[in-house]
């Protein structure tokens, strides 16, 4: 079954809708028209028979007699209905003159038994209005319908053309306003099946100023310009990763060779035992560099997901499991830890995976004696920041603008393990939740990080200070 366009929807509602409302207003008109008419019938006929009577008898008898073109040319037919003693009753008309009907009704008015009748014979197809006149007698008069009903019935016949000529033109208007209407939503159908097609996210130039349709387009090129951005951003995780796996691979590659050159028999030299140890310990750590890299990757590819998990998350909580994790890391750093209890809705296990991170890059640029600082407090009326401070040699001012940056390593980190994504990841994680991060300088020397969060205070805690004394752990 052919679905119908949207276009031709719009066109048969404004033809349904007009045709409606024409319909009844053709209807309204025509009974009032009807109703008039046959009010103003009866008026007519009623004051007729009203003035004959008041005439004697005798007189209205002589006027049939004498006047019958008279009531010919006004198309009116005129009698008297007597009732005799004995319950009988007989009708006077004009010699050679139309006969009137007249029946129970009329014969009620001569007895006086009614003021007057007024009423359609519907065999003779006349109208009857029957007066009295005398004791005994009703005078009745009658006029054909044909007249009344050819003018409704032309009356008809103008609305039923006016309507369908009004339907008509209703299509007609509805089909140019769909077809203007619907243009700029046909260039966006173009522009999209283009986009499938080729590939090309060009925006569509915006046609009017400030209306809906402008509104839509520009959602259009919003959407593409993001789809766009998505693209990019994936074109560039995607060499980026590349780049950063080549190195690690070849080498493993390499070293794996050369193991298997110098088992195999006949081979020309020997490694020694040495050798192949630290040839093993290469492979091991290259492994784990892989290993490590590899799930940074899956991590920022499952954090440039949309966010999804909206659950109620203890701050303190997180910070305190990446505490221990860190702690089992690097047994040699003090830690020196200040948390004020701080809520929000979002992810714990990519928050902890960022709080992790930072953690991380604080304990790798930290002497093996050296001490990290973390704090969370409340820095506004709904914001808190973590603070991880390090009393490493600090960032480069040349490098600060690019630490969070995928792949990005200064060149002191070059020589030290790590993929380069670790803060990235951080920072995807505090964008996802409507925060930020930041890197500057520690009042210790080192680096320090700052995790800006939105959220509120924990309602279990009422103090400004911290619920546990700062200390080293």
């Amino acid at each position: 079954m052919q679905r119908v366009t949207l276009r031709n929807r719009l066109t048969l509602f404004a033809a349904v809708g007009v045709g409606t409302a024409v319909a009844l207003v053709s209807l309204a008109a025509y009974f009032t028209v009807r109703t008039s008419l046959y009010n103003e019938l009866d008026e007519q006929l009623l004051n007729r028979a009203k003035v004959a009577a008041e005439s004697s008898l005798s007189q209205v008898i002589e006027l049939q007699r004498q006047s019958p073109a008279v009531f010919e040319a006004i198309d009116l037919r005129l009698g008297v209905v007597q009732l005799l003693s004995d319950g009988r009753t007989q009708l006077f008309i004009p010699p050679n003159a139309p006969g009137v009907p007249y029946g129970p009704d009329e014969v009620d008015v001569a007895a006086g038994l009614k003021p007057d009748h007024t009423r359609t014979d519907n065999r003779t197809d006349q109208r009857v209005v029957a007066v009295p006149i005398d004791p005994g007698f009703a005078l009745v008069i009658a006029q054909p319908l044909h007249p009344t009903r050819d003018t409704l019935a032309r009356l008809a016949w103008v609305l039923f053309a006016v309507g369908g000529a009004g339907i008509v033109l209703a299509a007609a208007g509805g089909l140019g306003v769909a077809r203007t209407a619907l243009r700029p939503v046909e260039r966006l159908t173009k522009a999209a099946e283009h986009v499938a097609r080729t590939g090309d996210l060009q925006p569509i130039p915006v046609t009017s100023e400030d209306d809906e349709l402008a509104r839509l387009t520009n959602s259009f090129n919003a959407m593409l310009a993001a789809l766009a951005d998505s693209q990019e951003r994936q074109r560039r995780l995607v060499a980026d990763a590349g780049h950063e796996l080549r190195t690690p691979l070849t080498s493993l590659r390499t070293n794996l060779e050369l193991l298997v050159a110098s088992q195999q028999a006949g081979a020309k030299y020997r490694l020694s035992d040495e050798d192949r140890a630290e040839i093993y310990a290469d492979v091991r750590a290259q492994i784990e560099e892989l290993t490590t890299l590899i799930g940074d990757l899956v991590e920022l590819a499952r954090d440039d997901a949309p966010f999804v998990v909206h659950e109620s998350v203890e701050l303190v909580d997180v910070v305190e499991r990446a505490l221990d994790r860190a702690r089992r890391r690097a047994p040699g750093v003090s830690l020196d830890i200040r948390l004020r209890p701080w809520t929000l809705v979002g992810d714990a296990n990519a928050l902890e995976r960022a709080v992790m991170n930072l953690l991380d890059n604080a304990v790798k640029w930290s002497p093996p004696d050296g001490r990290v600082r973390v704090e969370l407090r409340q820095a506004g009326a709904q914001a808190a920041v973590l603070e991880v401070a390090d009393s490493g040699p600090g960032i480069a001012e040349d490098d600060l603008p690019h630490v969070f940056e995928r792949f990005y390593r200064s060149t002191e980190a070059r020589t030290l393990p790590g993929s380069g994504l670790g803060l990235a990841i951080v920072k995807q994680v505090a964008e996802r939740h409507g925060g930020t991060v930041t890197a500057g300088r520690a009042a210790e020397g080192g680096a320090l990080m700052s995790l800006w969060l939105p959220g509120n205070p924990s309602e279990t805690f009422h103090t400004d200070e911290y619920p546990a004394a700062p200390g080293v752990r």
